[in-house]
């Protein structure tokens, strides 16, 4: 006997009849032999709902009250599945993130688990239960409830295999796995059999919807094997998993977008020891994640310091910037939201050269012009303009051979 998590996103628990559809596979995991324990977002919209209402309530919701808002969509859906698996005969309980417990941080919005307290599901999944746990939810050390962040249901469920020592962990959602790039702008898009976790979390990093970052690196963490499954076929499927010697023969891997970008320009900065970490310091404290960084050259004792952030985060990313600005000497804040982020990735690029050179004369034809440029081992980045980004995508997939295999 093994034990397998199942996560199911928003789109597969939209209705009674999917919540059905989802029964239906636990039970035959179930029937296999296996314990099971099932991970459910909120259904389709929900959450999204919610924000909204938390926003028509006050400009600036209260966080801990906002979180309390924002989780109660998981709390319907685990609870339908349950009554469903319970009229179809199978024991089924549901599970809240305060119940389990999943214990976390105090940032409320995305909260990081620190501690799972596993005896209570292990008690049910010896008894035969099929567990019914609330995704994106946790709880602080004074229990108040806490959410993951956004896909943080992904990171619930990996979190719970790698506790439990699960034989894998299947996210099921809307499409048969990862594919090279969004099939939605790119016809040619392949579906990849299997991806390491170095490239995943690279591509989750950088713009990829199918999972979420912090499940990934869990996932490598903790060695979880987790596949990418359609909750509507049987069919295809990616896995992610280590890297081994045919997945080095591939130089590209994927190309990622991501919209969800803003360009801040500090400029006529102070180029003296301490600056950044003045204009860097607060948007850490307020936990503003920064993306890209880039400084110019210094000139006459002046330079100017260019960063991204999410778009979501630009307004109070900017309030706090201009007054760091002001406080360092800078000239002016300069901010530029219609811009996007275009990514390839692949292990194989450690061991081949001209990869830059290539993605760079690619879009040089294409006369899109690059703002600023970040690259690591197995990923480089380009910040365009906002309008080129589905022919940046269709272009570089061509040009690194992603086509669908015939």
């Amino acid at each position: 006997m093994g034990l397998v998590v199942q996560k199911f996103g928003g789109t597969s628990v939209a209705n009674v009849e999917k919540i059905k559809n989802v029964a239906a596979k636990a039970i035959r995991e179930k029937k296999a032999g296996n314990d099971v324990i099932v991970v459910l977002s909120a259904m389709a919209g929900e959450t999204d709902r919610l924000i909204a209402l938390a926003h028509q309530a006050s400009e600036t919701p209260d966080e801990r009250e906002y979180d309390s808002l924002i989780s109660t969509g998981e709390q319907v859906t685990v609870s339908l599945l349950s009554i469903v698996l319970n009229s179809m005969g199978y024991r089924a309980r549901s599970f809240l993130g305060f119940q389990v417990k999943i214990l976390t941080d105090k940032v409320y919005k995305k909260a990081r688990i620190s501690l799972i307290d596993t005896e209570a599901i292990q008690k049910e999944l010896q008894h035969g239960t099929i567990a019914v746990v609330a995704g994106f939810q946790g709880v602080d050390k004074d229990n108040n409830i806490t959410t993951l962040g956004r896909g943080g249901s992904d990171t619930s469920a990996v979190a719970l295999a790698a506790v439990l020592k699960a034989d894998r962990c299947d996210i099921f959602t809307d499409v048969d796995g990862v594919y090279t790039t969004d099939p939605n702008i790119c016809s040619k898009a392949r579906r990849l059999d299997k991806i390491s976790y170095d490239e995943m979390l690279e591509m989750a990093m950088t713009g990829a919807k199918v999972l979420q970052p912090r499940s990934v690196e869990m996932a490598k963490k903790y060695n979880v094997p987790v596949y990418v499954k359609s909750s509507f076929s049987d069919e295809g499927g990616t896995l992610v998993t280590k890297e081994d010697k045919e997945m080095e023969r591939e130089v590209v891997s994927g190309i990622t977008y991501d919209r969800d970008q803003a360009k801040i320009t500090v400029v006529r900065v102070p180029d003296k020891p301490g600056v950044a970490a003045n204009l860097f310091t607060p948007l850490s404290e307020n936990n503003i994640s920064v993306d890209m960084i880039i400084q110019n050259a210094s000139a006459d004792g002046f330079t100017d310091l260019t960063f991204t952030v999410s778009k979501k985060e630009m307004k109070e990313a900017q309030k706090i910037v201009d007054v760091t600005a002001k406080a360092v000497g800078a000239k002016k804040v300069e901010v530029d939201d219609d811009v996007a982020k275009v990514s390839i990735i692949g292990v194989g690029m450690v061991s081949h050269s001209g990869v830059a050179a290539k993605m760079f004369k690619t879009m040089a034809k294409e006369s899109i012009n690059i703002m600023m440029i970040s690259t690591s081992e197995i990923k480089i980045s380009c910040i365009i303009q906002r309008k080129y980004t589905e022919l940046a995508v269709t272009v570089l997939h061509d040009a690194f051979g992603l086509e669908k295999k015939k």
